[in-house]
């Protein structure tokens, strides 16, 4: 059933069907509009379920706030931008999200329940950066989108981008970025945008200026001043050549939970080193001290096998907090690098109910307020200690609703000593007390 569309906004090539169980975009839609797309559709239909529309464009030219766009399985391949290179050091959108929903109806675009519509943009010919969704409207809600293969096609920029995010009260939900040459999803500018239950892996920048593999984290938060409430919570990022999350630049607070991040810092699917390699750099400002700075949180996260450290201040010059986090294999597991008003070096961080195991547990922790942690209790750690210690699976499929899947991996044991070792930092605990790590005991 594969053909070609010709649509005024760009090339689309179309794939087969592809029924993905699990990936269900929302059962019942906000009180609008519902509209179809599919890559069977034409937008000269009537964007009905039996006669969809071909593409992201023709939707968006339609619906209003509170209306639903579904997204039927298959593939809806790009090959060139919307607008052109005006240098080699341009940027284009091969999609602009531009128009926004409002605050109780934002506009959904979101995959039909148990299939997986893919976008590809890895046929773009651009010579400049590249975006593939560009979402500069707000109130805006993805959900169950595969987004894969956006390219750097010179030498002369950083990097391209997978998703990048300039608007605000937007919702990414069981998004899956991958392969491109960039990171898989950027915020660049806009307050109050949720990352939720989503994946981001194997990105890698071939053809960075700045050097093969320096700038393709997996999630990227590097947003100005005045733009509160981002969040990244239940999210993975693994396999990507820079950094599994990174806030470096951030001059507004950004809230990372319950999100894993390993195996950063190699060119993917290999042991070859690459970029920085940190599963979560928390800051910092390009090592020097800013007074703009401004506190980040990571919470209930697990990092390990990063080339790099875990968990990194990268030089952030106020204490960050690091709650019931996991550190294992990682090179340190956590790394408060700081700095201080006269560019020295110190410790930087508030540190509660971690856990470090295996490779180098800490480094730079003069300076900081760390307590409760399993460093500083003594605790005799062995792999006993755990239900699991594998490094493998971690990838497996999501569940139904978009969580993350139920492992063993780095859970305490039963009796195991980490259990109700914490101390109250008003996250939710089962038992006496809290557990050190990032998974209560169940």
């Amino acid at each position: 059933m594969a053909s070609t569309l010709l649509i005024s906004a760009g090339t689309f090539l179309v794939g087969p069907t592809a029924i993905v169980p699990g990936a269900a975009a929302e059962s019942s839609p906000a009180a609008g509009k519902v509209y179809y797309v599919a890559p069977n559709g034409s937008d000269g239909a009537a964007g009905t379920q039996a006669a969809p529309w071909a593409s992201i464009a023709h939707a968006q030219s339609v619906v209003g706030a509170g209306d639903t766009v579904y997204f039927r399985g298959g593939t809806y391949a790009y090959t060139h931008g919307i607008n052109s290179c005006t240098s080699q050091t341009d940027r284009v959108d091969a999609i602009t999200l531009g128009k926004s929903g409002s605050s109780g109806n934002p506009i959904h675009y979101v995959a039909y329940p148990g299939e997986k519509p893919v976008f590809d943009f890895s046929r773009m010919t651009d010579d400049c950066r590249i975006k593939g969704f560009d979402v500069t409207g707000s109130w805006i809600h993805l959900k169950g989108l595969e987004v894969t293969g956006v390219p750097q096609n010179n030498k002369l920029n950083h990097e391209s981008w997978g998703i990048w995010i300039s608007g605000s009260n937007n919702t990414f939900e069981q998004i899956d970025s991958h392969h491109h040459m960039g990171p898989g999803l950027f915020i660049q500018k806009g307050g109050g945008n949720a990352v939720l239950n989503s994946d981001s892996h194997d990105n890698y920048d071939l053809n960075s200026s700045s050097g093969a593999g320096e700038n393709a984290d997996g999630f990227g938060a590097h947003i100005p001043a005045g733009n509160p409430g981002n969040v990244f919570r239940g999210c993975r990022a693994w396999g990507n050549s820079d950094d599994g999350f990174d806030l470096i630049s951030a001059y507004s607070s950004v809230t990372i939970e319950n999100s894993w991040a390993w195996r950063n810092g190699y060119v993917p699917g290999t042991t070859t080193a690459a970029g920085n390699g940190s599963g979560f750099k928390a800051g910092g400002y390009g090592g020097d001290y800013d007074a703009g700075a401004v506190k980040h949180t990571v919470r209930t996260s697990v990092a390990f096998a990063n080339r790099a450290a875990g968990f990194y201040a990268n030089h952030h010059p106020l204490a960050n907090d690091f709650f019931n986090n996991t550190g294992y294999g990682n090179h340190p597991d956590f790394n408060m690098l700081g700095v201080d008003s006269s560019g020295a070096a110190v410790g930087r961080g508030n540190l509660r109910n971690n856990l470090a195991y295996t490779g180098t547990l800490t480094s730079n922790m003069s300076g900081t307020s760390a307590a409760s942690n399993s460093w500083n209790l003594g605790i005799p750690l062995s792999d006993a200690q755990f239900r699991s210690v594998s490094t493998s699976g971690w990838d497996a499929p999501r569940q139904a609703d978009g969580a993350l899947p139920a492992l063993p991996h780095l859970r305490p044991a039963t009796n195991s000593t980490l259990i109700d070792k914490g101390v109250d930092v008003g996250l939710p605990y089962s038992g006496q007390a809290p557990d050190l790590g990032a998974f209560e005991a169940s």
